[in-house]
């Protein structure tokens, strides 16, 4: 491997991880839908102390409310910054715009919202939208105008758009700074079409390599047209790590087979949203067309996880040691990843391991470029899956 670096590579990364309200996973699920304060407590301050930048406070119609929890954390925590999940049919832009400058303020500049535009038809009729997924991207796209008129507008504005309309209002409530960052994600074209015209951050569950640089590469070319800055770049995968790569295969394994345990007996409190059939969002059709083709890509990643829910959400692994995940990363962070999500199905334990041990090692070797322009000796040393004869199967002892 050459030691120049590619000229798509981010400079900098910064960790995100989602927060957990229980000590619920889809490997041992506990029969409950509410919030263990003390784990929470324990689970926010694991992150910060372990280096991560951001969580992710997720919505569903089942779940703990997203803006209540992110100000949870914001109080709990001094540096970590939470990243709302707000899907745009369960409220007001101009009410979501208040509240997420207030919680900017209360952190003194922390807020981070991901639009969820909606990919299930059953989960968002939940909530009463009826909406057909093409046109609730174009509610999104309403809504983050409105999102940023109403944190930058200093005079009072009216508006009557497809799907909104009111008089009067402004100006609004400022956030700390000038604005606050958004997030969008998604796999279909309208979604690509918003996210490259209007997201500050695009974000992308984990895919084989030449795939992702493809969509970077794709959504760029969209703000690049529309005059935009381009977007940062999130990734998310669920590592698997252990001491050696053949024990890391091994819980891999294991894992992906309690895992599957769990969906197919619908007791992981989520799976009534998104278990059987074929999923509608193009997300979890790509990632269930990646399994189908194979199990391991690249030096790291593995679909197995992906089959067994059915692409439920992010769920593509990457297995190995702390050394070969940490290389995995450094390669997505080559094609243009700045932002990188990592969870583990062990939470809380996951949590600490990665800190202790795979966002020191992505660091170090980007601190040794910054310092020298060249790679260092990570991505050379562990080439994982790479390797000549490699063997996933082998290596776990299942044949």
């Amino acid at each position: 491997m050459t030691t120049d670096l590619p000229t798509t590579a981010a400079r900098t990364v910064e960790f995100i991880s989602l927060s957990h309200l229980n000590p619920s996973t889809e490997l041992a699920p506990v029969p409950t839908r509410g919030i263990d304060l003390d784990y929470f407590r324990r689970y926010v301050a694991t992150l910060e102390e372990s280096g991560y930048d951001y969580t992710l406070l997720p919505y569903g119609s089942s779940s703990a409310d997203s803006f209540v929890v992110a100000s949870a954390v914001g109080q709990l925590t001094e540096r970590l910054r939470p990243i709302v999940a707000v899907r745009p049919n369960t409220a007001f832009p101009l009410v979501v715009a208040q509240q997420l400058a207030t919680l900017d303020q209360l952190t003194e500049g922390r807020a981070v919202v991901h639009l969820i535009s909606g990919g299930n038809d059953a989960e968002q009729a939940r909530q009463g939208d009826y909406l057909p997924k093409s046109r609730r991207y174009a509610r999104t796209s309403e809504f983050v105008d409105l999102l940023r008129r109403a944190w930058t507008e200093t005079a009072p504005f009216d508006h009557d758009g497809e799907f909104y309309r009111f008089e009067g209002f402004g100006p609004g409530f400022r956030p700390y700074g000038d604005t606050i960052p958004i997030s969008i994600g998604g796999q279909s074209d309208e979604a690509f079409e918003i996210g490259g015209r209007q997201a500050d951050v695009f974000s992308f569950w984990g895919e084989p390599l030449a795939d992702i640089r493809a969509q970077i590469e794709r959504v760029h070319a969209i703000a690049d047209a529309a005059g935009r800055p381009r977007q940062r770049i999130w990734v998310t995968f669920r590592p698997i790590i252990d001491r050696t790569d053949q024990l890391a295969w091994r819980k891999a394994y294991g894992y992906a087979e309690k895992i599957g345990a769990t969906f197919r007996e619908g007791s992981f409190h989520k799976r009534h949203v998104i278990a059987g059939g074929t999923p509608q969002n193009v997300g979890s059709q790509r990632a269930l067309d990646f399994a189908a083709r194979s199990e391991v890509y690249d030096r790291a990643l593995w679909t197995r996880t992906a089959a067994v829910t059915n692409a439920g959400g992010a769920s593509t692994a990457l297995v190995g040691t702390p050394e070969t995940v940490a290389a995995a990363i450094v390669d997505y962070i080559d094609v243009g990843a700045d932002l990188v999500s990592i969870r583990g199905y062990d939470t809380l334990a996951d949590a600490a391991d990665y800190g202790r041990n795979v966002l020191p090692l992505v660091r170090q070797e980007l601190a040794h470029r910054a310092a020298t322009g060249r790679r260092g000796t990570l991505q050379a040393e562990n080439p994982g899956a790479l390797a000549p004869g490699f063997d996933a199967d082998a290596l776990a002892g299942v044949r």
